[in-house]
Parts: structure tokens; sequence; C-alpha cells
């Protein structure tokens, strides 16, 4: 059969896998204009680029009807990864490992889908210690609402791919210290509560102290036991790809935990834009390849801490973009103390505060009053984690090794990065939920033949 390369991704298809591009029709041919600036109606496109553009305008639509795509300062999860809207993660339970959490309303409105939680450091775990806020709420506030927030809070533009998914939140430190054996405390209460909660997947946001072979680590080993009971382990590959120490440590470093790397798709649909963010990579002390797949590890959205100042002063920069001219110092002086920065340009030329606003929107990395982006393989994680829990809603009876091979085999290489920096290549949320799917569908035919 003969083969072409879509135009788009640049991947090779079989013929009658692709369109010409004049085929397309106007509408779909303005959305791939739009995103892909050097694609023309003369080539090629295969049908799953074809598909991508076409479901992640009309989500774009359905939440967003009077912007484009290009008016976001950063695209949504599901949007950028092309993932399907189908399945949602409902039914799925997904616990979270990190240093603190935080009650945050797009996982408890207009549903509470926090289902339990722990402190390994206390003999009592109150749900009640979710309510306050500090700096150790942040880390797993965000990495947990980048998995399965609803995006309540932004009208359902920043929802994540397991947006009905519930949660299991279980603090194993602080934001200054988590040790590697709290690491494995967290882990053992999983495994020992997985069947009270249900609990399919586990992410892992955070590392252990130091590397080590998973032959004598009890952390990686605890992750291989908890993978033998069924629960798929996701864990951060680590951030230090750029440092010349750059290994990957427990529990990414465990064979059957899935590794996530991060990408860097410069916060466009553009595949052509892809790159590596600094990934932690192996091979591991025991010669395993580390990181198995990567995800968005930079320009994704995530909560602000409600309540504190730093919402303050992303609600008032928000105010102070979209406002009137006439407005801006009359806003600055009814806020005074927010910002004192700010207080004290009140009496320059408009023009000069407009400037500054974008300067701290920029350096703050603030989408909007409840959001901002964020970087680091903590966030590339969840991701995958929203991605398996999809997968599992869809098709309950896999297991842990079946997930991790499907993720594998239908990653998207990047062609000009080293194996041993992205695995296997760039989780294909699209691909894997439809592999589920096949699946599902075999066994229920082998079921019935063998009746």
């Amino acid at each position: 059969m003969k083969k072409r390369i879509c135009s788009v991704c640049l991947y090779e298809v079989d013929d009658k896998h692709s369109r010409y591009g004049g085929d397309l029709g106007e509408y779909v041919q303005t959305i791939l204009q739009a995103n892909i600036p050097r694609w023309t109606s003369k080539n090629f496109v295969c049908n799953q680029c074809v598909e991508r553009f076409i479901s992640g305008q009309a989500e774009l639509d359905s939440y967003l009807p009077k912007e484009s795509a290009e008016e976001l300062k950063i695209l949504p999860t599901p949007l950028r990864l092309g993932a399907s809207t189908r399945f949602t993660g409902e039914g799925v339970t997904i616990a979270f490992l990190d240093s603190g959490f935080f009650w945050h309303p797009d996982l408890t409105r207009p549903e509470i889908r926090i289902v339990g939680y722990k402190n390994i450091a206390a003999q009592r775990s109150s749900i009640k210690e979710l309510m306050s806020r500090d700096a150790s709420s942040w880390h797993g506030m965000m990495t947990s609402v980048v998995a399965a927030g609803n995006g309540h809070l932004s009208g359902g533009i920043y929802r994540a791919i397991a947006s009905k998914a519930r949660l299991v939140l279980v603090k194993v430190g602080t934001s200054q210290r988590i040790k590697h054996d709290d690491i494995t405390r967290g882990l053992e209460w999983v495994i020992k509560n997985r069947r009270k909660y249900d609990i399919k997947v586990v992410n892992i946001s955070c590392g252990g102290d130091y590397e080590i072979s998973y032959l004598h680590d009890s952390l990686c080993q605890t992750a291989e036991e908890a993978v033998r009971q069924g629960i798929v382990v996701i864990a951060a590959a680590g951030n230090a790809g750029h440092h010349q120490n750059h290994g990957v440590i427990p529990p990414a470093s465990s064979p059957s935990v899935i590794a996530v790397g991060g990408l860097d798709d410069k916060n466009t649909l553009d595949p052509n834009t892809d790159d590596m963010y600094h990934s932690s990579y192996g091979p591991t002390i025991d010669g395993l390849q580390k990181p198995e797949i990567v995800a968005p590890g930079i320009w994704v959205a995530a909560p602000i801490l409600p309540g504190t100042p730093t919402a303050s002063q992303a609600m008032l920069l928000e105010k102070l973009e979209k406002t009137h001219d006439k407005d801006i110092r009359k806003i600055i002086a009814e806020h005074k103390g927010i910002d004192p920065e700010l207080d004290a340009a009140i009496s320059l030329d408009i023009y000069l505060i407009r400037h500054l606003v974008q300067i701290k929107i920029s350096s703050n990395n603030v989408i909007s009053q409840h959001y901002k982006h964020v970087d680091g393989t903590s966030f590339a994680a969840p991701i995958v984690s929203s991605i398996v829990a999809q997968m599992l809603e869809a098709n309950p009876a896999l297991t842990p090794q079946e997930i991790k091979q499907i993720l594998i085999k239908t990653a998207q290489r990047l062609p000009h990065v080293a194996f041993e920096r992205q695995g296997w290549g760039i989780v294909n949320p699209r691909s894997a939920l439809a592999r589920a799917l096949e699946l599902k569908l075999e066994r229920k035919k082998a079921g019935a033949v063998a009746d």
C-alpha cells in the first residue's frame, strides 16, 4: 500500500489514512492554517491529525465560543494533546502522593470528588486539614488539579483530561522536605487501602533522596508491590536533565513504574515546534531506560492557591489588564497594599502602568486570577495519570502491564531527540484510548467464541 508523509505531524501513514488538503473543506482548512503556519491545502494530512484539530476546535468552541486558540494565553491540556472528551476518568480513583493539598473548587464543586485523605506524619488524619492554606498546600493542589480538575473556576476552560475522576490525597512531607522513607510509607498506605477506595492509579510527583538499585531500595520494592496489586504507578522523572548528574531516582527508576519526562510544545498546536523539557533521564543504575514517555512539562495551566497574597495579586493584575484606561488609577488605589510596585507607579503615564502590568503578568506566569502556568515533570506525570484514568474508564479490565505497554506502543517519537531523553516518545491519549477499547472488544469476541 502506498505511503504518505502527513504534512502536519510528519509521520508516515498508509494512503487510505490520509487526505488531500484541498478535499478537506473550508472549515478544516481554516483550522489547520490557523495553527500550522506552513500548512497549505496542497498538502496531504493524516486522518488522526484532521480528527485531532476538528475535535479540538469543537471543544474550544464549547466553552469559549467568542475566542480562538490564538487568544488563549495558555492552551488547555486536553486541547494541546488532542485528548478525547468522551471519557473523563469517571468511576476511577487516583491517589496522589505529595507535600500537601487543598480543598480546591475544581475538585469539590459542584461535586466533592475527594474521597480520602491521609497525612503520613499524623496518627489521625482529618480532611479538615485540606481547608488550611500554607506553603505545603501548593504543590499537591496543583498536581491533583492538573490531573483531575474540572475547571470550575475557569468556566470549564482549564479542565483536566480526567475531570470526573475520584481522588485520594496522601500527604508525605512538606514544602521544605519530602523524605525517601515517607514516600515509601505513603505508598504502603495506598496499597493497604486500595480496596477501601478502589484505587487504580497512583501519581507520585516527588522523588527520593538518592540513586540506588531498585533491588536494594524499599521505595522501589514498594512500588513494584503496588503494581503487583493492580495499581498503575506513575512518577515524575525529575528535572535534572540540564545537569551532569541527570539520573532518575526512586520511585521513577523502578522497572514497573511509568516514569514521565517533560515535553516543551511551546504552547502551540503545531507538533513541529515540539522539543524536550530538561527532564532527568537514564539509563538507571540498573540499566533501565527512563523515562518511558514524555508529556507537557511546561506551559501547564494550574491553580493559584485561593486566599493567598499571590491570588490577590493575580486578581488585581487581571482586573487592570481588562479595564479601561480611565479606571486604571482608581483600581490601583482601591487595592492599595496588594502590590507595592503598582502602588508606587500610580502617578505614571497610563501606557507605563500598562507596561508594568504586562511585565508582572509575564514574570509571575499569570493566566487569570485563578490560574498560572507552571513547569516541571511534577505536572507531566499527572497528565499521564489522567490519560490512564480515561483508559481504565473505557476498559476497567486493563492491567498495569497492559497500560504501560499501550502507552509505550502508541507514543510518538520526537525525530530530533535522542532515545534516552524521551523514551518511546510523546504520550498519545487518543491512540492509547483507542487501543484500550480495541482490547476490550477483542476480549469480548474471544469470550463469545469460547462460549
